[in-house]
């Protein structure tokens, strides 16, 4: 785990007050980029996220997927864990925290912004940070890769009817056309692209200066193109942020309920259908994280820059290292043969 990786949260931190500084002192000067859109899509931050996804989409073989019926008891779990529960539970304590508890607090439009943010949270699983979890928890390389493979692609037949089936519970109503949109242009695309550049530079160069060379190079413009964004988000967000800072305190809890929540559920059932520990850890763990990646740019092309729902994508980001290093740290202390 490098330190850019290690050290996620401080970077987001920084990004919230440099981003909130530009938003105080250059907010009229930078709100025109709100308006360079095309058919809902921002066209500064599509670029930022096509830089910060293509480098995860490019690492994922789907020659992989030879080996699906290798472990797929684990395989079974996370696709149950991913796409049955963990939508439906975020989206269940994302209404108690936002509609109920959070009454005296927050208004209904921020409610429903807060929520929205959560879902598309929920029903995004991890597609890159999950190699890391695995790695530190002596996950199997080949099984990780194989079950980030599949998701991605149920996510493409999924995500799309599982998000406006639960912001419509909610009353948030979302065209069908400009979800299908934004997961073409954030989802589509980059996993085209990375697809054929995997191909083609490892049919070229080799695999291994695939990932020594190429993939050594990438890494920083996803690093880049990551804090630029959040920068951005915040810099809309500002004023927001200094008139409630208590906002991101309380988007946090149950996101924070959720991803432990989502991981024992995960680990306690791969322990009773006897899974293997090198199976066991990826597949907790690829349910409690999140592709907050996509998550943030979904909800910015949706919602807006300047929206709650924006808002609690990046307050995602922002716990996600800790929380997952937390549960690296009990997985390897419960580790079984």
């Amino acid at each position: 785990m490098n330190n850019f990786e290690r050290y996620l949260t401080l970077w987001v931190s920084l990004c919230i007050v440099v981003g909130v500084l530009l938003g105080k002192f250059f907010g009229d000067d930078i709100s025109v980029i709100s308006n360079l859109t095309i058919a809902t899509i921002n066209i500064p931050v599509a670029i930022l996220v096509w830089l910060m996804i293509y480098p995860m989409m490019v690492q994922i073989d789907f020659s992989s997927l030879k080996d699906v019926k290798k472990n797929a008891k684990g395989l079974w779990l996370t696709l149950i864990i991913n796409w049955l529960v963990k939508p439906f539970t975020m989206a269940f304590f994302a209404w108690i925290f936002f509609d109920y508890l959070y009454q005296a607090y927050i208004t209904p439009k921020e409610a429903a912004e807060y929520f929205a943010g959560a879902v598309l949270l929920g029903a995004a699983p991890c597609t890159a940070m999950v190699f890391v979890w695995s790695y530190l928890t002596r996950g199997d390389a080949n099984y990780t890769l194989v079950q980030v493979s599949v998701n991605d692609l149920v996510l493409l037949v999924l995500f799309i009817p599982i998000v406006r089936f639960l912001l419509g519970i909610n009353d948030i109503k979302i065209p069908y056309d400009v979800l299908i949109t934004s997961v073409l242009v954030f989802v589509v695309v980059p996993l085209s692209a990375g697809y054929l550049s995997n191909r083609y530079f490892i049919k070229k160069k080799g695999i291994e200066w695939f990932k020594d060379v190429f993939l050594a190079k990438l890494k920083p413009v996803s690093v880049v193109a990551l804090l630029a964004t959040l920068i951005l988000l915040f810099a809309f967000q500002g004023e927001k942020i200094i008139e409630n800072p208590f906002a991101i305190f309380l988007i946090a809890i149950p996101l924070t309920i959720q991803t432990y929540f989502i991981f024992f559920l995960s680990w306690n059932l791969g322990k009773w259908i006897k899974l293997p520990f090198s199976i066991c850890a990826p597949s907790a763990m690829i349910g409690a994280s999140n592709f907050f990646e996509l998550s943030v740019a979904i909800a910015i092309s949706i919602f807006g820059l300047d929206s709650g729902a924006s808002l609690a994508t990046v307050v995602g980001v922002l716990i996600e290292v800790p929380i997952m290093l937390s549960l690296v740290y009990l997985a390897n202390k419960w580790s079984y043969s």
